[in-house]
């Protein structure tokens, strides 16, 4: 599947507008002193990019595992080498789950989206170390927290049971 992007950069401010192939628009700033920060920057709509297919992933394999979330939320924090181009080195993932929902079938949605189904996460962790973990509060209020996967430059995983 073919996919294309199309940028408009507006010079005085940095801004960049990318418009997918069905018109969706994507905003991206640079920082000042270059741009106006008036929007997210690449590598942010990168890591957003990367909650988002985790994200959609992992809400999808949790409905068919009958697990019944009432909250879910996908945090993504990377640490970035110090010389140009400054590509992500580490990247960790977060998923924040409540509801009436089991730790195996998460751990298992997790685990599916990192090592199989997320393209995005399988791009970036063929350059960056890419950490999975949970922090899941079930239906009684017990909380649970754990890491999932560790997925590495060179496809290298270690799935944490």
């Amino acid at each position: 599947m073919a996919v294309s992007i199309q940028a408009t950069v507006d010079l005085g401010t940095h801004r960049v507008d990318a418009v997918t192939q069905d018109g969706k628009t994507i905003g991206m700033a640079a920082e000042p002193p270059e741009g106006d920060g008036a929007g997210p920057s690449p590598k942010e709509a990168l890591l957003a990019a990367l909650v988002g297919c985790t994200a959609m992933d992992v809400a999808s394999i949790l409905r068919k595992k009958r697990q019944a979330a009432v909250s879910y939320e996908v945090s993504a924090s990377g640490e970035s080498g110090e010389e140009h181009p400054r590509v992500f080195t580490t990247i960790t993932v977060e998923h924040r789950v409540s509801g009436d929902v089991e730790a195996e079938p998460l751990r298992r949605s997790i685990e599916l989206s990192a090592t199989i189904y997320c393209p995005i996460n399988a791009m970036l962790s063929a350059v960056a170390r890419v950490e999975h973990r949970y922090l899941l509060t079930d239906a009684t209020g017990a909380t649970y927290a754990a890491t999932v996967a560790i997925i590495g430059p060179n496809r290298r995983i270690q799935v944490v049971s």
